[in-house]
């Protein structure tokens, strides 16, 4: 069997809202619409409160729709990061075991995975160190480690290095970009990034496509190269070219 083909439509959001608060009265998602395709790496950019957390979470279920169609190709596998990773008080490696055990995975083979994904993020001699016990860079490492024993299809990063030192921030960026190239294996899909990120740079490096949100509505969806044309994206999007404009001063 080959790998999954390139073009499949993984992510479809039908003018999709999201309503936060005790009521549902906060509008953190407004009509949004878009397809997402295996093999894309799509960021997500816009000023805090645009509305990008909200849309990953959506996306893995943590929060639901209020209105519209949210609908994921059938046996595509999730794995979701944040900015400040969360282990446990246990060693590096049952950290990483643990969620796979949760996911269904035996407890022995969980472990050799553990292992095994540890090694590919260079932090296997660590394994037998307690969590808490890293630093922020490492911790985010482990938690790179942990969603790539899941082998998902779909990778959400929700700001991953927003909260790093810049060596860390470069250790992490390389290890996701490398991820992004791991070619397709047999009945597995090309892996497929969405992420958030306040830093262009990162953005030109990592994304092939890029969306921006204002307010929690779509005003700007992009390849890479013509985000980054400020004539055609000022043709696009005024408050998109402005924002870009802002960040990049």
């Amino acid at each position: 069997m080959t790998g999954m083909p390139m073009n499949d439509v993984v992510v479809s959001l039908d003018r999709v809202s999201v309503r936060l608060g005790s009521a549902a009265q906060v509008p953190a998602l407004n009509g949004v619409s878009l397809k997402v395709r295996t093999g894309e790496r799509v960021a997500l950019v816009g000023a805090n409160g645009s509305g990008k957390s909200t849309l990953l979470r959506s996306l893995h279920g943590l929060l639901p729709v209020s209105e519209g169609d949210l609908r994921l190709l059938p046996g595509v596998r999730m794995a979701m990061l944040f900015q400040r990773p969360h282990l446990l008080r246990l060693s590096v490696r049952r950290n990483v075991a643990l969620g796979l055990w949760l996911s269904g995975v035996a407890w022995r083979e969980a472990g050799a995975r553990a292992e095994q994904a540890l090694r590919r993020v260079g932090l296997d001699h660590l394994a037998s160190r307690n969590g808490r016990a890293l630093s922020g860079g490492q911790q985010q490492r482990v938690a790179l480690a942990r969603a790539w024993a899941l082998r998902p299809d779909v990778w959400l990063l929700d700001e991953p290095t927003a909260s790093l030192d810049p060596h860390a921030k470069r250790e992490v960026e390389v290890l996701i970009a490398d991820f992004g190239r791991e070619p397709a294996g047999p009945g597995r899909r090309p892996p497929t990034f969405v992420f958030a990120s306040h830093n262009l740079g990162q953005v030109k490096r990592l994304a092939s496509r890029v969306i921006y949100l204002e307010q929690g509505r779509v005003l700007a969806d992009l390849p890479v190269g013509d985000f980054f044309n400020q004539e055609r994206l000022a043709a696009c999007s005024p408050q998109a070219s402005e924002f870009v404009r802002g960040e990049s001063a």
